[in-house]
């Protein structure tokens, strides 16, 4: 059993370190610990007793080489979504429809914009100084606010609850390296702060129009407003709250949509 639960762990952290900086340096480890085992076999003792020296100062070496993947996880270790419900304020129906209905219109007319609901903390460690708003939630004010006249197009919107927080907000960039090159830099910072917190980032394309839903480090291509609206009820609502009918609806329900990548 034990030895399960080692190997486990061991999958786990290398499926969270696969692809970075991470690995070549846990590779790099691992080849110290078998050279170590291979000299002491043959008796070389000051090669071991070296060897051993590197090794004794092995852990600080990893907080330091592994710093941004350790600070990564743990920020997944707290994401837990059971308590979500809790510790944030709750979002209704009507916001989410104000979101969808602007991004479908921001979609038709190529609008970039990045929208992010905040869940559970306000994103103050991971977010650049924006413009702190306190305003209801709409479709007009999403729609001015990322026109490319406005002063406050750069950047993202953070909704909390029900409320516009922040605009103009700097957010920081996916440190993935197998994403895609077809992912700009608002794509990634979508990507990004879904890896770091418990966030959910809508993503609309300035170039080809499409509408993207990054979470937990994934970005969701959505073919349809309508698929948008059925994900964030999903997410923010919860479980089968996607199939029963808004009195806000703002959009025709549509009968089946297939999933298409997002740039």
């Amino acid at each position: 059993m034990e030895v399960l639960l080692i190997a486990g762990i061991l999958f786990y952290l290398y499926r969270w370190i696969r692809g970075t900086f991470a690995i070549q340096a846990a590779a790099g480890v691992v080849v110290i610990i078998l050279v170590n085992a291979f000299v002491s076999l043959l008796g070389f003792t000051t090669l071991s007793f070296i060897l051993r020296g590197i090794l004794d100062v092995g852990l600080l070496a990893v907080i330091i080489l592994f710093q941004p993947e350790l600070r990564q996880l743990l920020y997944n270790l707290g994401q837990n979504r059971a308590f979500d419900r809790f510790l944030s304020t709750s979002t209704t129906e009507k916001v989410i429809d104000e979101v969808v209905k602007a991004s479908r219109e921001m979609a038709q007319q190529k609008t970039g914009a990045i929208i992010v609901f905040s869940l559970g903390t306000r994103l103050q460690d991971l977010i650049g100084e924006g413009v702190r708003l306190d305003a209801e939630v709409s479709a007009g004010l999403l729609k001015s606010i990322f026109q490319k006249e406005s002063t406050l197009h750069d950047g993202a919107v953070i909704i909390r609850g029900n409320r516009i927080v922040t605009a103009s907000a700097l957010l920081p960039t996916s440190s993935n390296a197998t994403l895609s090159e077809e992912y700009g830099t608002r794509h990634r910072a979508a990507i990004g702060i879904t890896e770091r917190n418990r966030a959910y980032a809508v993503v609309i394309s300035e170039e080809r129009g499409k509408i993207g839903l990054a979470v937990d480090g994934n970005l969701e291509g959505l073919s349809a407003p309508q698929m948008l609206r059925t994900r964030l009820e999903e997410l923010l609502l919860g479980p089968g709250t996607a199939e029963q009918e808004s009195e806000f609806s703002l959009l025709p329900k549509t009968k089946k949509a297939e999933s298409a990548p997002a740039s």
